[in-house]
């Protein structure tokens, strides 16, 4: 679920002071569940004992144990120490002095990506949203999470755009909106419909909306523009509210139909929702576009991060050929 659950209003058990002090810096949810993740497993790796007790020491030990003992990658122990020295440093007010610990060695991932044939064979053996789903994270660049929580009012189609609201960072952007889809979502903004007017006629029909816009405009709570795209087949209860609503579908549920079509497409490598996204990436580069035109659509901070795709493209595009291709035999 991406909706915060409740913590008291006076917190007195150190996670959820942590957690409360996390949400007064309006960082993301996400960022929210990462950094009390490895807060935790770092007062479990040091047997309870209280951060206040604990200096630099104790996290470089952590983070050696992360790089010797649990092979952890690169981003992996990174993201630990961001934790921790958000910890220390803005919610403990410690002062830290510069580390010495064991870096990680496994270096970056040249990432996975379907051919255009793979492709279409695994988005043929999906159906009904699963398939318009998994369209626009080969056809927009979305990530699993952007494209679960897309709202009816996400979808322009006269612009032929989609707005992408609070990914990666926090941040809003735009992206393609694939004209061969317009139908199919059209579709699917009519089911959508359908539902939410059963939901109101029972009584219910209110959508979680984020940063208290609920009780901004409370009468936006029942409009069909921020009802979810991809809405849950079930009602479920917002932790916080009390409230019966109805969310989105859960990522959990899109990846496990996703991984099921990707075998029965008989595509025989490592992948899942996300590859979809490198493979939307890697065909705008073999179309020609810019690179940082595809940074925005992608919503990369960095550069250097899109430009990962050219080590896939440059192989096939450089012309070279293999010796073993003029081998006689």
């Amino acid at each position: 679920m991406d909706v915060p659950h409740p913590i008291p209003n006076n917190p007195t058990r150190f996670m959820d002071r942590f957690r409360a002090f996390i949400r007064a810096r309006n960082l993301a949810y996400k960022t929210e569940k990462t950094y009390s993740f490895w807060v935790v497993s770092f007062i479990r790796f040091h047997k309870m004992l209280h951060p206040e007790k604990m200096s630099a020491e104790h996290i470089e030990q952590f983070l050696n144990h992360l790089a010797v003992q649990s092979n952890a990658s690169v981003n992996t122990q990174r993201t630990a120490l961001n934790a921790l020295v958000f910890l220390f440093r803005e919610f403990l007010g410690k002062t830290l002095p510069n580390f010495s610990f064991e870096y990680a060695r496994r270096g970056p991932r040249i990432p996975e990506v379907f051919s255009h044939d793979e492709a279409s064979r695994i988005i043929a053996k999906l159906t009904g949203e699963y398939s318009l789903m998994a369209k626009l994270m080969y056809g927009s660049g979305l990530r699993i999470s952007e494209c679960i929580r897309m709202r009816v009012k996400d979808i322009d189609f006269d612009m032929n755009m989609l707005v992408v609201r609070d990914g990666k960072g926090s941040k809003d952007r735009t992206t393609l909106l694939p004209r061969s889809l317009h139908t199919s979502l059209r579709k699917q903004i009519q089911l959508v419909e359908a539902l939410h007017k059963l939901d109101c006629s029972e009584g219910f029909g209110k959508v979680y909306m984020p940063h208290r816009l609920g009780i901004k405009y409370p009468g936006e709570q029942t409009s069909l523009s921020w009802q979810f795209l991809f809405p849950s087949q079930n009602r479920s209860t917002d932790p916080r509210s009390g409230a019966v609503m109805r969310h989105h579908v859960m990522d959990r549920t899109v990846q496990r139909v996703v991984k099921k079509a990707i075998r029965d497409a008989n595509v025989r490598k490592h992948a899942n929702c996300h590859t979809f996204r490198h493979s939307f990436a890697t065909r705008l580069l073999e179309s020609g576009y810019d690179i940082r035109t595809i940074q925005e659509l992608l919503g990369h901070s960095d550069v250097r991060t899109t430009e990962i795709y050219t080590h896939i493209v440059k192989l096939g595009n450089r012309g070279i050929h293999s010796p073993a291709d003029a081998l006689m035999v």
